[in-house]
């Protein structure tokens, strides 16, 4: 996919001619507006994570292997970013698809505004970006959102526009993919976001690590990806006034403590009651 960016819509799917890729989200600071953490989750055959490992996030900005990393945030013109770069050609085989998501702790997605992802060939150094998807809460109500996905097709992959949010942060997304949360270690919390200015400034960057270089004859094992994502557990409601005493009634549990009295006689009947 080359020559132009292609504008997604939420559903479609572009294949990827780039061998290592580079996701940014990008959004509009201003008032009100939570700052957003960008992170990745290494999926398996099952869709769930091989290991804690497979979460690249804040707290454990690069997975082992140095293929899958978040760089540091940053403050542009256009506004804040913050990126994951992923060697995907490089990945091994067991890895079927790497999601990237967005959260936000402070506020819900609907208080952040101009949220997009665009992908870019991480080998080159600048250029128009690959593909874009403008992320857009449906309910209001999410604190994570899955903003993409890629997976493999054969000995490629290719993205896919997700757009699909949680009311339970992180620590929820993380768990409905299988990864065990370390509740002291969630509750630091990411870095604050930087200060808009004219010039980027990013935060104190963590470690470079090395991006193996692709290697264009790999072959991996197709692996259909799954269009769906678990949803978060929902609480069971509550009847509507249940459950409530029947006027003057005994429910079943307390019908048990009215035992018969055996000195019980029915009064006598009267003329109605007797036949002729």
């Amino acid at each position: 996919m080359t020559g132009m960016t292609h504008a997604m819509l939420k559903g479609s799917n572009v294949p990827l001619d780039a061998t290592a890729v580079r996701a940014v989200l990008r959004w509009t600071p201003g008032p009100g507006v939570p700052d957003v953490d960008a992170s990745a989750l290494l999926l398996g055959s099952t869709g769930k994570v091989r290991s804690d490992e497979d979460f690249v996030f804040y707290n454990q900005p690069r997975h082992p292997s140095g293929l899958v990393r978040r760089l540091p945030k940053r403050s542009t013109p256009d506004g804040l970013t913050d990126t994951v770069e992923a060697d995907l050609a490089s990945l091994d085989p067991s890895v079927d698809q790497v999601v990237i998501a967005a959260s936000c702790d402070e506020a819900a997605f609907e208080q952040v505004r101009d949220l997009r992802i665009s992908l870019y060939d991480a080998a080159a150094a600048d250029g128009e970006p690959l593909a874009v998807f403008d992320v857009r809460a449906e309910t209001g109500e999410e604190t994570a959102v899955i903003c993409g996905e890629f997976y493999r097709r054969g000995d490629s992959w290719k993205f896919r526009a997700v757009g699909q949010g949680y009311p339970t942060g992180l620590v929820g997304l993380a768990t409905e993919f299988g990864i065990s949360v370390d509740e002291s270690a969630a509750g630091a919390g990411p870095e604050p976001a930087p200060e808009p200015s004219a010039s980027p400034t990013s935060f104190t960057p963590a470690p470079p690590v090395a991006v193996s270089s692709p290697d264009e004859h790999a072959t991996v094992q197709h692996q259909q990806p799954a269009y769906g994502y678990p949803q978060p557990a929902q609480a069971p409601q509550p009847a509507y006034g249940y459950p409530q005493p029947a006027y003057g009634y005994p429910q079943p549990a307390a019908a048990a403590a009215y035992a018969a009295d055996p000195n019980f006689v029915l009064p006598p009947q009267g003329p109605q009651f007797i036949r002729p």
